[in-house]
């Protein structure tokens, strides 16, 4: 599974890492920051046998996509085991999710994820994940002061997953 991810400019970006670092503290639930998963929003997961497959589509999409502004509105739960924040579905950010997926929609002997296509995808960025069922409950709590944020999408990244490892990166420009 590779995975194709939004990043954040700087200010959203350590604030995200604050809620990681702050939930990971009350929860004694470490993962994200044990396997270096940086803040980000995944746009669209593909299975493929390699990653080189995926390579030059992906870059190919340099200078074709832009960065825009999103809000991050709420905190929610994929139960029992994620807690994470999501963003206002806004114009850009389906439009940006839309292009790329028709970018990978026709490469050969791979499959993009049900989960992660236009109009069956539920934009989150994770907090933690592999939470138990008092993990969640701390986490929640620690959640309460969340308050919104405005966030502009800067860059997208391919990579691979088991461990987060960034293959290639694309800057954006507005």
């Amino acid at each position: 599974m590779y995975l194709i991810s939004a990043y954040f400019d700087k200010n959203t970006t350590e604030k995200l890492q604050e809620y990681i670092c702050k939930i990971a503290e009350a929860s004694g639930n470490s993962f994200m920051l044990d396997n270096n998963v940086p803040p980000h929003m995944t746009l669209t997961a593909i299975e493929a046998r390699s990653i080189d497959i995926l390579v030059p589509t992906f870059e190919n999409l340099n200078n074709k996509l832009h960065g825009g502004d999103i809000s991050i509105i709420s905190v929610g739960q994929f139960m029992p085991k994620v807690i994470y924040a999501a963003p206002y579905l806004n114009q850009y950010l389906f439009n940006l999710q839309q292009d790329i997926c028709e970018a990978f929609a026709d490469i050969p002997e791979t499959t993009i994820s049900n989960y992660y296509k236009p109009l069956s995808w539920l934009p989150h960025i994770t907090l933690a994940k592999t939470l138990n069922k008092d993990q969640m409950a701390k986490a929640i709590m620690c959640m309460s002061d969340f308050k919104e944020l405005n966030a502009q999408v800067v860059r997208i990244g391919l990579a691979k997953v088991n461990p987060h490892q960034d293959v290639s990166e694309i800057s954006l420009k507005k």
